[in-house]
């Protein structure tokens, strides 16, 4: 699966010196996190992209914007200009590359198959409805606290997830259960980490952000249709 894909899983999306909290507590923050979901309607950061791939000396590292609303909403910007856009609809997912003059559909209309469903469920990782609709997904490998910030480190259950991705972390906020970061691992042994800031949540977004307005010189394709 293309790259562009596992990093919109979205999340859509790791801290040092972690201490493993007690049984009590791990389940404490976990049903706080899934309690403060529902009441999570929009929500806006700034982004930075950290993407470390091992035949690279140097990682790199993009700046960008990502704009939620739950359910199945969102607009993740990198590069300024913006390089990459993915732009979710109920009904389909944009990855726009405005220098290729390129835009790419995928339909969201349940009929998609199987790799892409386990695409689509790291995207909404970090915004679960329940704790089953995130478990029917990932299996919770550990939950760790420290400096306000909570980790949940997940491994797919999908075997098809496995062979791409062995691991996917999500970090929230203690005070407010918003995301922090989150990193995922290749199977390959590279990473790709996002780490948000100046969040805001629930407050009204831009008119018109998940609209897709494309320029007459952009190739629009749907690689998934045959």
């Amino acid at each position: 699966m293309r790259i562009t894909i596992n990093v919109l899983a979205s999340a859509l999306l790791a801290s040092l010196c972690l201490c493993t909290c007690r049984a009590a507590d791990t389940n404490s923050r976990l049903a706080g996190w899934f309690a403060a979901q529902t009441n999570i309607h929009t929500w806006s950061a700034d982004a930075i992209q950290t993407r470390v791939i091992k035949t690279f000396s140097q990682p790199l590292v993009s700046t960008g914007k990502v704009w939620v609303a739950v359910p199945d909403h969102f607009r993740w910007e990198l590069g300024h200009p913006a390089q990459t856009v993915a732009l979710r609809q109920p009904d389909q997912l944009m990855l726009l590359y405005p220098r290729l003059k390129r835009a790419e559909l995928y339909p969201l209309n349940g009929t998609q198959p199987g790799p892409w469903r386990d695409a689509l469920a790291l995207l909404d990782a970090s915004f679960p409805r329940s704790r089953a609709e995130l478990e029917a997904h990932f299996r919770v490998v550990s939950v760790t606290e420290t400096n306000q910030l909570v980790q949940l480190a997940l491994q797919p259950r999908s075997a098809f997830a496995r062979k791409f991705m062995t691991e996917l972390a999500i970090s929230f906020r203690a005070d407010d259960f918003s995301p922090a970061s989150t990193e995922l691992s290749f199977s390959d042994g590279s990473t790709m980490r996002n780490d948000f800031m100046h969040s805001v949540l629930n407050a009204p977004l831009p008119e018109g952000i998940f609209e897709a307005k494309l320029p007459p010189d952009i190739k629009v394709v749907e690689p998934l249709k045959r």
